[in-house]
């Protein structure tokens, strides 16, 4: 589906007017022209650009105003690549499709002598956008606290906002299990049942049951911890979002489970109490680099003895995350403030060197999100005229059809990855 932005979008978006403009943006708009050229050039993609076509033929996409479009990826690369299809410069007819192919050359898009270069090309994160405890409420507020009504659009019945866990072979890989792609393809009425699936995995996984004392990090709006409370269990979960926490606390005292569950809010850092399960679903992404260690100390100091930690992350491989670390990205332009994607080895190595706690269970699930990503953008785009009706306009539109398609490749491809994966503590 084509969304295009009209003058009312432009209006309320005013820096995506600003096309990069003067020599230097010339000099890098006929680098990022060669670069871009070049690359796809060698990929399974059909890219129409004026008069010429690029590409071994594939998922096509079509530059409309290449001046813009080169000038905006030659200046702000990736950022800019997602601008130029907000102002509308370029379209793809299935926009997960092209950059599946896209993201699984990801490497080697870009010559490996120039990647020597990216660390005096691309932006920073600004210092705002650290998780600081000051800085996280309103990061986390950015996306959450847009609007419950904007969510129950195209989330299912459960509200769960993570990878469901669709019916699928599990393979064991020795070191881990994958749950391989789903024996057939998903449509929207499977989502509540592989929303459940994946909750309840989780639970089993962190021993949730009668008497057990569960801290959820992450409320999400309530569906994880109803379902831990209807296992007997007593629940405390926290939350930054407003937002979150008056449905969540609406969808609780439906459930008739207030007096077994909490909802706080409350920053992870300052937990306090002692508890038997310790649960949280992709929250990790939203912590920052830079605070992963204070993250599962706090895991690990919650703890109570025999205890288990069971999270659901998105991760990405380690040599790709030690490479963007520092990159300030359209997600987090637009998206996710703040967020970052660990490594499973990035997370195996800081809980063995600076906790008790020790990685014991994993299954990989990425073939399951894109498969749910792919529902959700179906369903957001055949709510495109009530999101309207809520106040958002075409260029958000537009936004959120680039975000949940760009996953969607991601993990389509294989380059992203999600994982429940379950600690114990070392004895």
């Amino acid at each position: 589906m084509t969304i295009a932005p009209t003058r009312r979008s432009i209006e309320r978006w005013p820096g995506l007017d600003i096309i990069p403009s003067g020599p230097r943006a010339a000099v890098s708009a006929r680098i990022a022209r060669r670069l871009f050229e070049a690359a796809v050039s060698r990929l399974d993609v059909t890219v129409v650009v004026g008069d010429e076509t690029f590409g071994r033929g594939g998922p096509v996409a079509v530059v409309h105003r290449p001046e813009e479009f080169f000038a905006r990826l030659g200046r702000h690369q990736l950022i800019g690549l997602g601008e130029a299809y907000l102002t509308g410069a370029w379209d793809a007819e299935d926009l997960g499709a092209f950059f599946t192919v896209l993201a699984a050359e990801v490497s080697d898009l870009v010559p490996q002598s120039l990647q020597r270069l990216r660390a005096m090309v691309v932006a920073r994160p600004p210092r705002f956008h650290r998780n600081t405890e000051d800085n996280t409420r309103d990061n986390i507020a950015h996306h959450y606290d847009l609007s419950n009504d904007l969510f129950e659009e195209f989330l299912d019945s459960t509200l769960s906002y993570s990878s469901a866990l669709f019916p699928s072979e599990v393979v064991d890989r020795g070191d881990h299990w994958v749950a391989t792609t789903p024996y057939d393809v998903p449509v929207a009425a499977d989502l509540a049942d592989a929303q459940a699936a994946k909750i309840e995995r989780l639970l089993d996984e962190a021993g949730v049951g009668e008497g057990t004392r569960v801290l959820e990090i992450g409320s999400g709006w309530g569906e994880l911890a109803i379902r831990a409370a209807q296992r007997g269990a007593t629940v405390r979960t926290i939350t930054l979002s407003t937002e979150q926490k008056a449905l969540a606390d609406q969808r609780i005292t439906a459930a008739r489970l207030s007096d077994r569950v909490s909802v706080d809010l409350c920053d992870y850092r300052a937990v306090t109490g002692t508890y038997d399960a310790v649960v949280s679903v992709e929250m990790i992404e939203a912590v920052g680099w830079e605070y992963w260690q204070t993250y599962f100390e706090t895991l690990d100091r919650v703890l109570a003895p025999g205890g288990r930690v069971a999270i659901q992350a998105i991760t990405m491989p380690h040599d790709r995350m030690l490479a963007t670390k520092r990159t300030y990205t359209w997600i987090n332009k637009y998206i996710f403030p703040g967020g970052f994607l660990p490594s499973v080895e990035a997370i195996d190595q800081i809980t063995r060197d600076h906790t008790g706690l020790r990685l014991t269970g994993r299954l990989s699930m990425g073939a399951h999100y894109a498969e749910t990503l792919r529902l959700w953008d179906e369903t957001f785009l055949a709510a495109s005229e009530r999101v309207i009706d809520l106040g958002f306009d075409e260029r958000f539109l537009r936004m959120w059809h680039f975000y949940l398609e760009y996953s969607r490749g991601g993990f389509a491809s294989g380059y992203l990855d999600v994982n429940q994966l379950t600690f114990t503590r070392e004895r």
